[in-house]
């Protein structure tokens, strides 16, 4: 019997969508299954351009029906539904993160339009997607990163009331082939925030110059050069403080799909790892009747469930989110940090039991184990995105207030607010609902109940041993403390998922056990840091812990990943 709780092409069937959501999921994998293993690898290898797979979802309207808020459709089941989305995540990151990487630079490109006054430049976007088109997003350069404060794209006043913008662009994807690419630009006749513009280029315009692929891989992540190009009226999509809020707006919104890649790409590795180790002989026996191969695994697949429940749950939040409520805003960098990370363990462990096998060119594993580092660097670097996270730390633990339960969000709803999230600042007023309730519903689980005494210990530390102003400079000593923190929020919305959906205990209770041996490193290595003064030394060293064994439970976990074997191969 398959594992209901991954994501298996076999027998995959999202009953809980709409018909037409279920019909283009559907006809995704099986694009896919149809298309091959050694197709599917030999692209990957040779960096083949994806064009038959845009010409898929082009005659699909695959991306038009995903991508397209209700407030630009032309069709009643045109929507952005994070739920849906998250789904066709997870299948581009089954079969390979290029495929996901066209789709996700899309989402990039288009955050800005569907946020923006100009309703010109909607429906032009609204028309490109309907034509297949993709999409970029123009914010890094090759100089500044990221940083936008210091962007080199200068835009200077035409007499006519447009532009003439001149500037490169490094780190580009789909700026080979993007019917529209957002850039973030800056007057030269405007000082500060105000002169900020962003605004819709076409890669095809003369005055739009391609300089290279700056990757060696089928994702096209380009530099461009705009030399006097033309923006007019029609081009502009923000100006001032408000172009600075988009480019954060649509981070917050594109980030969210990294963690839904990084599972789909674990999902596919595990069922090849499990098959290949369940089927190696060594000395006589399998390899996985060594006791440390089963340990391995057991810990991949717990941290792989692990990483969809808290994925899932977020969702909720992300659908449920408005002016009032916030907390999106801390899940979505956990997602895009802890979940990609996770990812990052998750084939470690499993690379460990197959070893010379997971190079091989006949494997899907090969190129998970590369692909699988991208996801936690990309829409900002883990460190940033721990940074950010802290910036909640003190109102999430300490100061909890009410809010109404929010649901499971699998609804057919538009998630219009994504695109009306307004000034991206006020991280301090954002407050949580109790994290103890969903720590409260399983405290009869011996490692839940562990942990929570570690997360306990940790409200403690914020409220008396937290970093003061000269500790609160050091980055390294901050990410530290980051990372227990995250671990206490990683843990809640796995709770809230766990009992949504009725996970087994068994399975829930080894996955806590990993997260106090997480808890316990993390503890320990704060306890090494430079800056650390001797009352934070004592309590990283009081709230080490050791998990709960139980040889029986691990036993009936150890069955469900053996079961793994074979139940999924892909067609040659």
């Amino acid at each position: 019997m398959a594992d209901a709780l991954l994501f298996n092409p076999h027998t995959y069937d999202p009953a809980h969508f709409d018909a037409e959501t279920r019909r283009l999921l559907r006809a995704t994998v099986d694009w896919f299954e149809a298309r091959g293993k050694r197709r599917l690898i030999e692209d990957y290898r040779t960096r083949a351009w994806l064009g038959d797979f845009l010409a898929f979802a082009a005659k699909e309207d695959l991306f038009a029906t995903f991508l397209t808020p209700a407030a630009a459709a032309g069709r009643e089941d045109q929507r952005w539904d994070t739920a849906r989305i998250a789904a066709l995540n997870e299948i581009f990151g089954f079969y390979g993160l290029d495929y996901w990487y066209a789709w996700q630079v899309t989402i990039l490109g288009l955050g800005p339009v569907w946020q923006s006054d100009n309703a010109a430049a909607r429906a032009r976007a609204a028309e490109l997607l309907a034509q297949g088109e993709v999409f970029a997003f123009g914010l890094s350069e090759r100089t500044h990163g990221a940083d936008i404060y210091s962007t080199d794209m200068l835009l200077e006043p035409d007499g006519d009331g447009g532009f003439r913008a001149t500037g490169s662009k490094y780190y580009i994807g789909n700026g080979n082939a993007a019917g529209l690419v957002s850039v973030f630009g800056r007057r030269t006749d405007v000082e500060g925030p105000d002169g900020y513009v962003f605004f819709a280029a076409d890669s095809r315009h003369p005055a739009y110059q391609l300089v290279q692929n700056v990757v060696d891989s089928s994702k096209y992540v380009s530099e461009f050069r705009l030399e006097d190009y033309p923006v007019t009226a029609d081009d502009v999509l923000h100006t001032g403080r408000a172009a600075f809020d988009a480019a954060l707006n649509t981070v917050n919104v594109g980030k969210f799909n990294l963690c839904t890649a990084s599972i789909g790409i674990c999902e596919h590795a595990m069922y090849e790892a499990v098959t290949h180790a369940q089927n190696r002989i060594l000395y006589g026996r399998p390899v996985t009747a060594f006791p440390h191969v089963r340990r391995e695994l057991a810990d991949a697949y717990v941290r792989l469930v692990g990483m969809k429940l808290f994925s899932d749950r977020a969702v909720d939040y992300f659908r449920s989110a408005g002016p009032e409520d916030r907390r999106y805003l801390l899940f979505n960098p956990m997602t895009k940090m802890k979940v990609t990370t996770e990812g990052e363990k998750v084939i470690d462990l499993m690379w460990d039991v197959i070893a010379a096998k997971g190079f091989e060119k006949d494997t899907y594993f090969a190129q998970a184990a590369v692909e699988i580092r991208g996801l936690p660097k990309l829409e900002g670097t883990v460190h940033v995105n721990l940074a950010l996270i802290l910036k909640f730390m003190r109102n999430h633990l300490l100061e909890p207030v009410e809010y109404a339960p929010v649901p499971t969000r699998l609804d057919a709803a538009d998630d219009e607010f994504l695109f009306r999230q307004g000034p991206a600042r006020g991280l301090g007023s954002v407050r949580f609902h109790d994290w103890r309730t969903a720590y409260d519903a399983y405290a009869a689980v011996p490692n839940v109940a562990r942990f929570r005494e570690q997360a306990d210990a940790l409200c403690e530390f914020a409220a008396t041993a937290a970093p003061d102003e000269r500790q609160s400079r050091d980055l390294d000593l901050l990410l530290s403390v980051g990372q227990l923190f995250a671990l206490v929020v990683h843990g809640q919305l796995i709770l809230e998922q766990a009992r949504l959906t009725g996970l087994d205990e068994d399975v829930l209770d080894e996955l806590f056990a990993v997260l106090v041996r997480d808890f316990s490193a993390h503890a320990v290595e704060l306890h090494g840091k430079d800056a650390a003064d001797e009352r934070q030394q004592e309590w990283a060293l009081g709230a080490v812990r050791r998990p709960v064994v139980d040889e029986a439970r691990s036993a009936r976990v150890w069955e469900r990943v053996e079961a793994l074997s074979g139940a999924y191969t892909m067609a040659p």
